[in-house]
């Protein structure tokens, strides 16, 4: 599972052919959340308030290439680095 992006501490990633809807790992600390692309919302699990509105905010800037890495990951190849949050 390549780590696509890092930023204050949390690291944003994505599985190799993963279940659809198309989504993202971020983990920060002991805390997990599966992310939707499109609508960005939470799949499943928890990230404390200040984690996931960093999640979010960089989510909604970089949408597009997140759909790019999930279609390359859902065909077997590497997903790209995406800038992390500044």
């Amino acid at each position: 599972m390549p780590t696509i992006s890092e930023f204050y501490g949390i690291f944003i990633l994505m599985f190799y052919n993963d279940h659809a809807p198309p989504h993202f790992h971020a983990r920060y600390a002991e805390h997990e959340a599966l992310v939707q692309i499109n609508p960005l919302g939470i799949l499943q699990g928890h990230l404390p308030p200040k984690a996931l509105s960093l999640v979010m905010e960089w989510a909604s800037i970089h949408q597009q290439e997140l759909m790019k890495d999930w279609k390359l990951a859902e065909n077997l190849q590497k997903p790209e680095k995406i800038a992390p949050l500044e």
